[in-house]
């Protein structure tokens, strides 16, 4: 969430940035709240000063009856007071978690994903000389997708992944993971069932908490056993990221300067209940409920330019793992309408996959700045002992499904057979997948 003051100061740029991002939040509402709940906050604490004054004087001798009717009026106005400023700061909390982020200076304004900007394009799409399957098409005749059994077990969006499909998948994950390794992040395998404050940190409820129609998230619904043999009660959500288990693994601490940057990398599976999907994508593997995904997170100093250079950094490590595995794709920056209510700047990388024929999205970036950061109340401690918040990013590496489309579709060969990318084969086994 944004600094109140800054909020106070920038009000005008505050409700455009709302209109821009397509988000309905009382800007002036919110001001109006904050400057009560000051106000309220600045009467309690006169309330409590004449308390303690008359608390001296009453232990100075025998409290008259007039002091100690006023004492207890005090303590009833100081009650019906705080009863008063709890209500405004439950409201001024509300709104506080809707107010989006400013975006950076050159992220594009546009109302959805049609205004979204292509600023890079690698490689040609390719040319067959033979009439190309889709992917579910040779998932079936290779044996290696089963939709109708996947929808039968799991239902709507379900699917089996077998064969030699296996080995092609878990070698990307492997091989983005064995990346980023070797470019110094620190890899996890985080939790993928959370607690709601995780979720709510890194920006994944739409409000302060859970909304069933509206957060693409899954409820645990069932309680569970704790330690000490009684029941539950908190809730508990699956991820769509490992993103919010890495972030929240700082939540509420001070970290020194000398270890930032900060840099993650975790493999999870993830789940998406993918509400605002629907009717699209209804067949195959495209638009799934679970899968499995490589993220970068990290953490950088309260400084822009250094942001900017850490994101610009994870992109191209996705970019490189897309021209390795010799996929055509494009980049593009996301505008103000599609970027979400917490980001300061956003890219996404789109594979082309044939059977489309257009682009599909294979990952996103994107820079909060201390968005994320005052939620989750991370913050680290600089040279001079100043405490400040720090700046988080994320960035997918690899996600299982849409990689493997392009790969099967984009590797296809004239005998039906799909070869295996050079540095996939190593997990793979083989050059060709040619099934049975």
């Amino acid at each position: 969430m944004l600094d109140i003051n800054y909020i106070r100061d920038n009000a005008a740029k505050v409700k455009q940035v709302a209109k821009d991002k397509n988000i309905d939040i009382d800007v002036d509402g919110l001001l109006a709240i904050d400057k009560n709940k000051r106000e309220l906050q600045t009467k309690i604490d006169d309330f409590q000063n004449k308390r303690n004054k008359l608390a001296k004087t009453l232990q100075e001798g025998k409290p008259s009856s007039e002091k100690i009717a006023e004492g207890k009026a005090l303590k009833e106005a100081v009650k019906k007071a705080e009863i008063d400023f709890n209500k405004l700061q439950e409201d001024y909390l509300d709104l506080m978690a809707k107010v989006p982020q400013i975006p950076s200076e050159d992220t594009p304004i546009g109302k959805d994903e049609k205004g979204n900007v292509e600023v890079y394009r690698w490689g040609e799409p390719p040319k067959f000389d033979f009439k190309p399957l889709s992917y579910l098409e040779l998932g079936k005749k290779l044996d290696l997708l089963d939709c109708k059994r996947g929808v039968k077990i799991s239902g709507y969006r379900g699917y089996y992944v077998k064969n030699e499909a296996v080995t092609l998948q878990l070698g990307l994950m492997f091989y983005a993971l064995r990346k980023l390794i070797a470019k110094g992040f620190t890899p996890m395998i985080p939790p993928t069932l959370v607690r709601s404050f995780a979720l709510f940190g890194s920006g994944y409820f739409s409000g302060r908490e859970y909304d069933a129609q509206v957060d693409e998230v899954y409820k645990i619904a069932n309680s569970e056993k704790l330690a000490d043999g009684t029941t539950g009660k908190e809730d508990k959500f699956l991820v769509g990221t490992a993103e919010p288990s890495l972030l929240a693994y700082y939540a509420g601490e001070i970290l020194e300067e000398k270890r930032l940057p900060l840099k993650m990398v975790g493999f999870s599976q993830c789940y998406r209940s993918e509400i605002g999907s629907y009717g699209k994508d209804t067949k195959g593997i495209y638009r799934v409920h679970e899968f499995m995904k490589v993220e970068q997170v990290c953490f950088v100093k309260a400084d822009l330019a250094e942001a900017e250079k850490m994101h610009q950094e994870m992109i191209a490590i996705s970019k490189e793992l897309h021209e390795e595995l010799k996929l055509p794709y494009r980049q593009l920056q996301i505008c103000t309408g599609d970027m979400g209510v917490g980001k300061y700047k956003m890219y996404d990388l789109e594979a082309w996959i044939p059977s489309r024929n257009s682009y599909g999205e294979t990952g996103s970036a994107s820079s909060f700045l201390d968005w994320q950061a005052r939620r989750l109340r991370i913050k680290y401690r600089n040279q001079k002992g100043d405490k400040k918040y720090p700046y988080l990013l994320n960035n997918t590496a690899l996600a299982s499904a849409r990689t493997l489309i392009a790969i099967m579709e984009n590797y296809q060969q004239k005998d039906g057979s799909i070869e295996v990318p050079e540095v996939l084969r190593e997990f793979v086994g083989k050059t060709k997948i040619e099934g049975k």
